[in-house]
């Protein structure tokens, strides 16, 4: 696994927050854009570090190709490769998964790791005609792994390819680290995200001294947040400190699904219970209460002794399509039931996805959407 790199800071600890609380009742003139709604593409990177899968990489090229050759079903994606021979194979993998290769690009550039969903910028619709735009959040390996410094550049990257303004998010005036697993939105303002990932500020450290406040003022910025909702930890063996994308997603403007365990025995029970409390009577920044879906967890899955981190929430919302980890679990068909009533216009696919989280990661972490051009605000 990738060396650890820790960080001994002293700073004030966070204050007390609510769970939830509004940022403002005018809509902001940007706006990031939620999953649900239509893309333009998805952005992969092809796997290129064997340490994200010790022992394992053979086979994670091979569920990499069936995630492109679902997603070019129905929009475009965009593969990140480190140069011509590296896009050469993967050319051969997609090939030998008869993926569409007429609606695959490939981008050819150096970068670290595969968790386009972290390091890649947030898509942002921006002043009253809705135009696209980038902003760029640092990216700084989770505050825990070194190799990194290739991913942090590739929002400029993205911003000259797709020729798009980029915009770099300060506090203080200093670049404030975030990545997009932290952050779930409705669209229209409402954002959900842990206080374990972002103040914490004694592991994983991402912005030393920021406040829940502060936090709020720079998603309203930059973002357009109205209203932040602050769940409290993430799940066992999760190495981001508490990713939202783990925990609860909106799958509509007022609805979320939100995992829960039922075992009292299990490590997550306590956290898990926490969330749904904090989740009662939440609202959206328009006021709308907001209805909660339960969805199972499968059980503990582990590796090598290490409890790895799988959750039926890091599934991914195609345009016409949701891809879903599946665990080998008797809970993979309650989780693909849900998941097909909350999208009756999408057709729901499982994704094995037992090899990929050994990498601490699933389909969530590993794809990032690009807006289409059509604004839904």
């Amino acid at each position: 696994m990738a060396t650890k790199t820790l960080r001994h800071e002293e700073s004030e600890s966070a204050a007390p927050i609510t769970d939830h609380r509004s940022l403002n009742t005018v809509v902001p003139p940007v706006r990031l854009p939620a999953e649900f709604e239509p893309h333009a593409a998805t952005w992969l990177a092809w796997p290129k570090n064997p340490t994200d899968w010790p022992g394992k990489i053979v086979p994670i090229y091979w569920v990499y190709a069936e995630l492109a050759r679902l997603l070019a079903r129905s929009e475009r994606v965009r593969i990140m490769v480190a140069d011509t021979a590296h896009e050469q194979r993967a050319r051969i993998v997609l090939q030998r998964a008869q993926a569409d290769l007429a609606h695959i690009s490939f981008v050819r550039g150096a970068y670290d790791r595969s968790w386009t969903r972290d390091f890649m910028p947030f898509f942002v619709r921006s002043g009253k005609r809705g135009d696209r735009a980038l902003v760029q959040f640092r990216f700084n390996g989770w505050a825990k792994y070194r190799d990194f410094t290739h991913d942090q550049n590739i929002p400029p990257r993205v911003a000259r390819l797709l020729q798009l303004p980029l915009r770099q998010a300060r506090w203080q005036e200093r670049p404030v680290v975030l990545e997009g697993g932290a952050l779930d939105t409705n669209g229209a303002g409402t954002f959900l995200t842990t206080e374990e990932c972002l103040l914490d500020q004694h592991t994983q450290v991402r912005n030393f001294g920021m406040r829940s406040a502060d936090y709020e003022t720079c998603l309203r910025e930059y973002l357009g947040a109205r209203t932040v909702i602050w769940l409290g930890r993430g799940i066992a063996g999760d190495d981001t400190h508490g990713h939202v994308d783990d925990l609860c997603r909106f799958v509509s403007r007022d609805t979320v699904v939100l995992v829960q365990e039922h075992n009292r025995n299990d490590v997550n029970y306590r956290a898990l219970c926490e969330n749904t409390e904090r989740m009662q009577g939440a609202r959206t920044a328009d006021g709308a209460r907001i209805q909660v879906v339960p969805l199972p967890m499968p059980a503990p899955l582990q590796y090598a002794g290490n409890r790895l981190p799988a959750s039926y929430a890091n599934f991914y919302m195609g345009t016409s399509l949701v891809l879903a980890p599946t665990f080998n679990d008797p809970n993979d068909r309650v989780a693909l039931g849900l998941l097909a009533e909350l999208f009756p216009t999408r057709t729901v696919v499982g994704v094995h996805a037992v090899d990929l989280v050994w990498g601490l990661g699933s389909v969530h972490c590993l794809t990032h959407e690009e807006p289409g051009d059509v604004c839904n605000a």
